[in-house]
């Protein structure tokens, strides 16, 4: 089917394609540094990612260098449609000096600003609380030691100093995104000083104001992780009441909560008491298997609910998988352009009309519009708009993946 009549066919239903299109333009989605390396960095001495994360596999191509895994970003982006930006951990300096977690400064990370803007892209940024000597006991900044907290609270002030200058720098705001592996393998007797402990660490971590305008705040919560299968400090319950008092970002991890539950249905409900939402998209297969995104019916409903909310200029969208089973440049492309198409599915849904059926409490013709637009051609819609943004699709796609594959698979 040509474009023209794909655009007809919807129009029929009352939606705009070429407003679809020009809004998808626009929608920034922050690809995550960590799937090029196996979440491993530059520090000196890394190489083990440690706090429950951990990527498997050994496929040819990892990222061993700044400049390789750069290289490797450029190539990504090539492949997908519009203009997006990069999420960077603070593991990830790229510096001749080897400063420890908590002497960390702007300069061990000003290649990757002006790489990011010399491609026209934004950054966003995340201190890194795992694989470390201080994180050993899988507690950071809820630590019952104050030393250690100490320490933990200096590389939080430091990431968001960095936050800051990365987002005057590049004229955007910086999102910081703050995650901890905090918790137990055991059931802990005393969850409330643990709880307090961190509280009070992210009160003075966060106590030194920024600029909104250059550096966003934001919390993520987890369900659990290895190592602290049985208590979570910072969960969701504690994140979202916190972010809601300090009036900053609460992360929504796909992959942080119970298999059956639905980012979906939180989307609207945190909405109401936060101004903005930062969104980690993954794929769960047994938990937080942090799994490439597929075009799945939970990515679609987020979607939706971003689009029919009304959320999308209040959520900052980024991805959070890792796989060294498969090319690490096409995970990105492919989790990448799933987002976007996702995205653009919801954009070309009739949601007025099945707005008002629903508000008319006609379920049947929300359920039958529902049904019948399965059978659009979102797909013509979405090569169209590969097309004008001049990157392939198809077999054209898997011919720049398989080669850009090849030429890196040396990697020792």
């Amino acid at each position: 089917m040509s474009y023209e009549s794909a655009k007809d066919a919807f129009a029929e239903w009352g939606v705009d394609t070429e407003a679809a299109l020009e809004r998808l333009k626009t929608i920034p989605v922050s690809m995550h540094c960590w799937q090029g390396d196996d979440v491993v960095g530059f520090e000196p001495k890394s190489g083990a990612s440690g706090g429950g994360i951990q990527a498997t596999g050994n496929h040819p191509g990892r990222a061993r260098t700044p400049d390789e895994l750069r290289a490797d970003l450029e190539f990504a982006y090539s492949m997908i449609p519009g203009r997006h930006r990069l999420n960077l951990h603070a593991m990830y300096p790229d510096t001749g000096a080897s400063p420890d977690r908590d002497e960390i400064e702007f300069a061990h990370f000003a290649p990757w600003v002006d790489w990011a803007k010399a491609q026209g892209i934004g950054l966003d940024f995340n201190p890194t609380f795992f694989a470390h000597a201080r994180a050993d006991d899988n507690l950071t900044l809820s630590h019952p030691d104050p030393g250690i907290r100490d320490f933990w609270i200096e590389h939080g002030r430091r990431s968001r100093d960095i936050a800051a200058q990365i987002g005057a720098v590049l004229g955007s705001p910086c999102v910081n995104n703050i995650w901890v592996p905090d918790g137990y393998k055991d059931t802990p007797v005393d969850r409330m000083s643990a709880r307090k402990r961190l509280e009070a660490s992210l009160d003075a971590m966060l106590a030194p104001p920024q600029d909104k305008k250059q550096m966003l705040d934001a919390v993520e919560s987890k369900l659990f992780g290895i190592g602290v299968e049985a208590c979570t400090v910072g969960s969701h319950e504690f994140y979202m009441g916190y972010a809601i008092r300090k009036g900053i970002l609460l992360c929504l991890d796909m992959g942080h909560f119970h298999p059956t539950e639905n980012i979906a249905d939180k989307l609207s409900a945190v909405a109401l008491s936060l101004d903005e939402i930062l969104l980690h998209v993954s794929r769960p297969m047994r938990w937080d298997s942090d799994h490439v995104i597929l075009l799945s019916d939970d990515i679609l409903q987020m979607a939706q609910e971003l689009v029919s909310a009304d959320l999308l200029g209040r959520t900052h969208i980024g991805l959070d998988f890792f796989d060294a089973t498969i090319s690490r440049t096409a995970a990105w492309v492919i989790g990448t352009r799933n987002m976007q198409k996702a995205l653009l599915r919801a954009l070309l849904l009739p949601l007025e009309r099945l707005k008002a059926a629903e508000e008319n409490l006609d379920f049947t013709t929300r359920l039958v519009v529902t049904e019948e637009f399965k059978d659009m051609p979102f797909g013509t819609v979405w090569n169209e708009f590969a097309a004008r943004q001049e990157v392939p699709n198809g077999q054209g796609l898997i011919r720049e993946l398989d080669r850009y594959q090849t030429k890196v698979s040396g990697r020792g």
